[in-house]
């Protein structure tokens, strides 16, 4: 990275951060923060200086140029002409333009809820089918059929040989002729012993007996479970096989618990199976299982899926989309504006100067490429929705974040506290020690090089340049004293 000297600065483009850094973009989008911190800047002519701060602790004020007693950089001054847009960061148009700083309107909508479900196709148990022998005999024919074999209803399945209805059909076309109530009670007998109607009304008009009875598909399906095989003996009501309708098919859809309130009876869903790419299929939830499973921690829900074709087959995977029904109105912008630090959510806001302020959103619902904003944000306001992470960083330097901070009664640090880390001395000039030192969470500090002040000059007897030292210290009037060090590893 290349310094650029104060006056190319000033002829350049600048992203003013409260009035204070520039920034230039430099070839096809390039960028960086150029900043000349080994001398203190002067104060420009004809602008009154309010007071001088350092960047990295805006918050402390001071009347006089110099150098920071945090940082190892100069003070920077803060105008009197800026005092009205402090809270935010100013960027040149044309350097927007460069970054590509894209804004987005926030914007009121329904917002519906919803959520994709995983699922997998299997067989619609309410319409399976089992054929079963109504008496016992003989497997005259088996018709070739077998498992996994799609019937259409009525077509044959077996043919079996049923030696007790031949005398009961032969009694019965005997009394036919004479009529009368014997006639009548030798044709309930045949229905008694389970001949089928279309059976008997066959016998009635051929006028002869017909052992061999053909057992038919009673509905379209695929075989699931066939027993029979040729020439063999059927006992009554043997299961000879079992069908299971094609239309509708089942969805076995698992959704999280947290879903649990989209998953109503008879709601409508729209499915998408891998194996037809752009196409969609209507259905709607037939039933909600009562229990969670106790290792997901999902329910899971049945959707009725018509199948006319019989192109979903069991065993497809699909995945389901379930929406609320109505929804409800909310302020929504896109979701990539939204920046999540952890403990908060921000926006980077475009005021009616031209500037930008990061502002704290508290989330809604988000839906594909939008989320909706419950406070924070009013509609028609602009925020940026490409290049927030830039001007977010710029505005924690420039304080923006911890005005942001103070504003909603963020904890500071107390004067009194005691402050603990670790690190590395680089620098021993008298009462003065700089150390390097990891992050400092209670101050919310980052990794830093940086200058202390020793309680008591005697507390540097012995420590070197290089030497590891844990050490503890207070915040006192803007200076960092350390009240306790102690020599961990001595340097080599």
């Amino acid at each position: 990275m290349t310094d650029l000297q104060p006056q190319r600065l000033r002829q350049s483009a600048p992203l003013v951060v409260g009035g204070v850094l520039a920034l230039t973009v430099v070839g096809a989008g390039g960028y960086w923060l150029g900043a000349n911190r080994s001398a203190a800047p002067a104060a420009e002519a004809g602008r009154e200086v309010l007071y001088w701060y350092d960047p990295m602790r805006p918050e402390v004020h001071f009347d006089e140029p110099g150098q920071s007693p945090f940082m190892d950089m100069a003070l920077v001054p803060r105008y009197a002409d800026e005092a009205g847009a402090q809270a935010g960061v100013r960027i040149d148009p044309s350097v927007a333009q460069n970054l590509g700083v894209r804004l987005a309107t926030v914007e009121r909508s329904n917002v519906v809820r919803s959520v994709v479900a995983a699922g997998v196709v299997s067989f619609n148990e309410r319409s399976l089918a089992v054929v079963q022998a109504r008496a016992g005999g003989f497997v005259e024919r088996a018709y070739g059929r077998a498992v996994g074999d799609v019937v259409r209803a009525g077509a044959p399945i077996v043919d079996v040989r049923v030696p007790e209805w031949t005398a009961a059909q032969a009694e019965y076309l005997a009394l036919r002729g004479a009529g009368g109530d014997l006639a009548s009670a030798a044709r309930r007998r045949l229905a008694m012993l389970g001949m089928p109607e279309s059976l008997i009304e066959r016998v009635e008009r051929d006028g002869a007996p017909r052992p061999v009875v053909t057992i038919t598909a009673p509905v379209t399906g695929a075989i699931t479970a066939l027993d029979i095989r040729q020439g063999m003996t059927v006992m009554p009501g043997a299961t000879l096989a079992t069908i299971n309708g094609l239309s509708p098919v089942w969805l076995i859809a698992s959704l999280p618990q947290a879903d649990a309130g989209l998953a109503r009876p008879d709601a409508r869903v729209v499915a998408i199976l891998p194996a037809y790419p752009g196409e969609t299929f209507a259905g709607r939830i037939e039933s909600v299982l009562p229990s969670a499973n106790a290792a997901t921690r999902s329910i899971e829900v049945r959707i009725a899926l018509a199948n006319p074709e019989g192109r979903l087959r069991p065993g497809m995977t699909a995945e389901a989309r379930l929406e609320e029904r109505g929804g409800e109105s909310a302020l929504v912008i896109p979701a990539e504006a939204v920046i999540r630090t952890g403990a908060r959510s921000i926006v980077i806001a475009l005021r009616e100067d031209g500037s930008y302020e990061p502002v704290e959103v508290t989330l809604g619902r988000a839906e594909g490429d939008t989320i909706a904003i419950t406070s924070g944000l009013s509609e028609g306001q602009r925020v940026v929705a490409s290049g927030q992470f830039l001007i977010d960083s710029e505005a924690n330097l420039s304080g923006a974040v911890a005005r942001l901070n103070a504003s909603r009664g963020a904890p500071a640090a107390s004067a009194d506290a005691v402050h603990e880390s670790n690190g590395r001395i680089t620098a021993i000039n008298g009462d003065q020690v700089t150390i390097a030192h990891p992050p400092i969470a209670s101050l919310n500090w980052p990794a830093m090089t940086m200058p202390f002040r020793l309680a008591r000059p005697e507390m540097g007897r012995g420590l070197a340049v290089g030497d590891s030292v844990s050490f503890s210290f207070r915040e006192n009037e803007g200076a960092h004293v350390i009240e306790d060090i102690r020599e961990t590893r001595r340097a080599p």
